[in-house]
């Protein structure tokens, strides 16, 4: 028998009158059946084995969240399981016990509680929204055990496709991770993971570090709209660019870690990157230009977090950023076709490559290469555990050191943002 439903006649079904139903057969027992306010629901008439004896009409979906090509693929999918007297009500429920959401959510809990040799994952924010936003809201209804070395393929190519390497080789790792686990838990029937063949290398290309610095021109068009950007990003921008901080370690700063007086900042164990041994609590030294920027953040009383949407209950999120970072190279495209205008140079030939947030922490550490600061010291800045034996047995903090290490910095920078006029001359040494 041909079928009767099409998507043309879907979209023209008209609701049932007040209070009342009215059913549309396709063939095979599924039809779509519209209520009195419009809501059309696809359902399967069959005799499940639940109960054999009378024929039920069960919903497979609405439409047009479920299409009418996916409504007929599922009810014939429910018809082979009724055929080998399972009832697919009972399959549906067994899914979603084990489905890659429910996976998902036990590994999202997994890697934010503490556990006994180790504290919650620095990265477990990142990690978190990673899964929701592309394997969760791709994979969420599945069961674990359907997905493919296939389904893999796809996420990471379009992620290469897309021009995003480096987050193709985030996304491998992490999924490759939820199924080690999964399987280690021996708790969703998983025996294999569909990442076991992969290799990063064939499937996204070869991984090459990145060594993208900002320019001067790009950090002067940086600070200039951090002010445009306001509270509390331009603050935190900036932060970043005096200190050399990753963007977890500023963004969960609160007062409480501050010691105004001695001007440090100790950053726990809990915010700094895991290494080898275990992270470690870190002391940033407070310099004027840093403790002027401090002094221009509000003062909540409502809760301690100094970068906050919520009055400083809660701190902003590393992973939250792709919007701000989007405006963020807007304003200072902008702001540079405007700096090439006022040289005389064309703007309409000025780019912006792309950089991340985490460039500016290259181009503090590059800056200070250039002023000539110790090698010791420069890995000190930037919290760089250092390697072999000297990691070990050498605990000495560098304080003083990373203290004259970013007031040279800040100094540099403030000759990079604010340069003199172009008709003073600076004299290298004064004459007699």
């Amino acid at each position: 028998m041909a079928p009767k439903l099409t998507d043309r006649k879907l979209d023209s079904l008209k609701p049932a009158p007040e209070g009342k139903h009215k059913d549309y057969w396709d063939r095979d027992g599924l039809g779509v059946r519209v209520s009195y306010e419009g809501r059309k629901t696809f359902v399967l008439m069959a005799r499940y084995p639940r109960n054999p004896n009378n024929p039920q009409r069960v919903a497979l979906g609405t439409y047009p969240t479920m299409s009418l090509a996916e409504a007929r693929e599922k009810a014939a999918r429910w018809r082979k399981l009724i055929g080998k007297k399972i009832d697919p009500r009972d399959e549906e429920e067994r899914k979603k016990e084990h489905s890659f959401r429910a996976v998902a959510e036990q590994f999202i809990e997994y890697i934010k509680k503490p556990q006994k040799n180790r504290p919650p994952l620095r990265t477990a924010p990142v990690m978190e929204h990673r899964l929701r936003e592309t394997f969760i809201k791709k994979w969420g209804g599945q069961a674990v055990t359907e997905i493919t070395t296939d389904h893999v393929k796809a996420i990471i190519r379009k992620s290469v496709d897309d021009g995003a390497p480096y987050q193709a080789f985030h996304h491998l790792a992490l999924i490759r991770r939820l199924f080690n686990w999964a399987i280690g838990t021996d708790d969703y029937g998983l025996q294999v993971n569909p990442c076991d063949r992969l290799s990063s290398g064939d499937l996204i290309g070869e991984r090459h570090a990145r060594d993208r610095v900002l320019s001067d021109d790009e950090l002067r068009a940086l600070w200039r709209v951090t002010e445009r950007l306001g509270y509390p990003y331009g603050p935190l921008y900036r932060l970043l660019a005096l200190t050399g901080l990753r963007l977890g370690e500023a963004c969960g700063a609160h007062w409480s870690e501050f010691d105004l007086k001695r001007r440090e900042w100790t950053i726990p164990a809990a915010r700094m990157k895991k290494v080898k041994g275990g992270a470690k609590p870190f002391m940033v030294p407070l310099t004027d230009k840093i403790v002027d920027l401090l002094n221009t953040l509000p003062d909540f009383k409502t809760g301690d977090f100094l970068f906050s949407h919520s009055y400083g209950r809660r701190s902003l999120k590393p992973n939250h950023f792709s919007d701000t970072k989007e405006k963020l190279n807007a304003m200072m495209l902008e702001e540079l076709k405007q700096m090439a205008a006022a040289a005389g140079k064309d703007p309409k030939r000025v780019t912006l490559p792309d950089f991340v947030n985490h460039d500016i922490r290259r181009t503090v550490r590059t800056h200070l290469s250039a002023l000539k600061i110790g090698e010791e010291v420069r890995e000190a800045v930037l919290a760089h555990v250092r390697p072999g034996i000297k990691g070990v047995y050498d605990q000495y903090q560098y304080l003083d050191e990373k203290r004259e290490a970013l007031e040279l910095w800040g100094a540099r920078l403030r000759s990079i943002v604010e340069p003199p006029p172009a008709n003073v001359v600076k004299l290298d040494k004064a004459r007699v």
